[in-house]
């Protein structure tokens, strides 16, 4: 079955350029003319990746990536940002609220392509690696394969725990930081003990662990 991405744009020409793209590379698109509307695709189809403009009507990109984001089932969603917000200011935006990748219009289509292979293909590795995980159980010492697995046996401290929910929520350490009046230098440490109790090496695979664990609530 083809992969699954949405495309929102209000501009008619660049949506259909960018979809007759996609198509082309084998991929399936549904298209949006505003962001409530990709929002409602979203979360229909569940798809492998969200192309969005910023600039839309009923509800912007900004606004969708973050309703998107609040969703737990699609909080690991590749989302490239498509648009002609290009400054700095506007970047970091985008990306404290998750954007995968930002590309300024106008672009190469090809770039564009390249980019949505790149993340579509991380985020297959990633799955097969988790699924992967979750299949191979950890022996103990006395060679018993029905020990439990090192995620069964995890012991957060309620601390960990709030830096954990807010890191699934797309915050920043900045923002966590800001939520639970602690520094952002603190909150790196706490990520950094989240990351090695759960065996991980980046983010976004230890809110998918949080998730498929259930280590939130």
């Amino acid at each position: 079955m083809s992969l699954i991405i949405v495309v929102a744009d209000d501009d008619l020409p660049m949506r259909l350029f960018v979809s007759e793209y996609l198509e082309m590379c084998g991929y399936s698109v549904i298209a949006a003319e505003d962001g409530q509307t990709a929002l409602e695709l979203v979360e229909k189809y569940h798809p492998h990746l969200l192309v969005t403009d910023i600039m839309m009507p009923r509800m912007d990109g900004y606004q969708l990536v973050r309703q998107v984001r609040q969703r737990p089932e699609f909080r690991l969603l590749p989302v490239v940002f498509l648009t002609e917000k290009n400054t700095t200011e506007e970047r970091i935006r985008g990306y404290k609220l998750g954007c995968d990748s930002y590309l300024p219009k106008p672009f190469e289509i090809h770039e564009l392509g390249a980019i949505i292979r790149n993340l579509l293909e991380r985020s297959q590795i990633m799955q097969t690696e988790w699924h992967l995980r979750m299949q191979t159980p950890t022996l103990s010492g006395n060679g018993n394969t029905n020990a439990p697995t090192a995620l069964t046996i995890l012991n957060l401290s309620k601390r960990e725990k709030e830096v954990l929910e807010l890191i699934t929520r797309g915050l920043s350490n900045i923002e966590i930081g800001d939520r639970l009046h602690l520094s952002a230098r603190t909150i790196e440490k706490y990520v950094s003990n989240l990351l090695r109790k759960t065996e991980t090496s980046n983010r976004a695979e230890l809110v998918r662990i949080a998730i498929e664990q259930r280590l939130i609530d």
